[in-house]
């Protein structure tokens, strides 16, 4: 259970990252709202679940999951540049958090 909020948690990340980029520099009230939303239920849900889980991992899966999320919706929604070595390394990303998960052992 720790370690699906972990990655519900990443995914959250993902959201408040676009949402701060959407705000403007926070001059947009509801991407600003979201950007509000999104960090505080993603930092809320890492912090239950680091009451099971070690640090280093549960961290690193949660950055690996917003990272990769974040860099795959600009690509596919905000017009970022799409390129064989982004995603190759977004690749690598995903297969680090899926072995940090597994290494993970919860208390």
């Amino acid at each position: 259970m720790a370690w699906l909020l972990v990655v519900v948690a990443g995914l959250l990340e993902t959201g408040f990252a676009v949402c701060l980029k959407l705000s403007h520099g926070f001059s947009r009230l509801w991407p600003t709202v979201a950007f509000c939303v999104f960090a505080l239920g993603s930092f809320g849900l890492l912090t239950l679940s680091l009451k099971k889980l070690d640090v280093g991992p549960a961290y690193a899966v949660w950055t690996g999951i917003g990272a990769a999320g974040t860099a795959i919706y600009g690509m596919i929604f905000l017009g970022d540049l799409v390129s064989t070595l982004k995603i190759v390394s977004i690749s690598f990303v995903i297969i680090g958090v899926i072995g940090l998960q597994l290494s993970g052992s919860a208390h």
